[in-house]
């Protein structure tokens, strides 16, 4: 399908898709959470998408983003990340680091992609991800004028 073929009934099933793979995704993490937003607060279909997870700790706050899509699934704690857009930035910083480290076949303490076996083809693909991600977090217009 292309871009000039996505409609919003298309927004709508690759959006339900993709709340589901975060909820899976998260069930599968060593972490507590609430409630996965009904909508992601951000996304460009069908590339990315970035869902509010409610806090346990703190009911009606947000307490994890999460990143889905054309990409690695992955979490963020949202402590120090308050919007969407900082939480895309983040992800992109923790990428390009790890993508540094597959390619010098070093690991990250916390964070893993794929198997140690798989480094040498994931780390490019991943430090593309991540530089697009860097580039649409730095992007005004994608943004409604929020700040970074």
């Amino acid at each position: 399908m292309t871009a000039e073929d996505w409609d919003e009934a298309d927004d709508e099933k690759w959006c339900a898709e993709r709340r589901e793979e975060v909820r899976e995704y998260l069930a599968r993490q060593p972490l507590e959470f609430g409630e996965v937003g009904e909508w992601p607060e951000w996304y460009v279909a069908p590339y990315v998408s970035i869902w509010a997870v409610g806090s346990i700790a703190r009911p009606g706050d947000v307490g994890w983003w999460v990143i889905c899509g054309d990409l690695p699934t992955d979490y963020a704690l949202a402590k120090d990340l308050f919007t969407p857009r900082e939480a895309v930035a983040a992800f992109a910083k923790r990428w390009h680091t790890l993508s540094g480290l597959m390619r010098k076949g070093e690991r990250h303490p916390d964070m893993t992609i794929g198997t140690p076996l798989d480094a040498a083809e994931l780390a490019p693909l991943l430090k593309a991800r991540a530089k697009t991600l860097a580039d649409w977090a730095r992007d005004d217009s994608l943004w409604n004028g929020s700040p970074p």
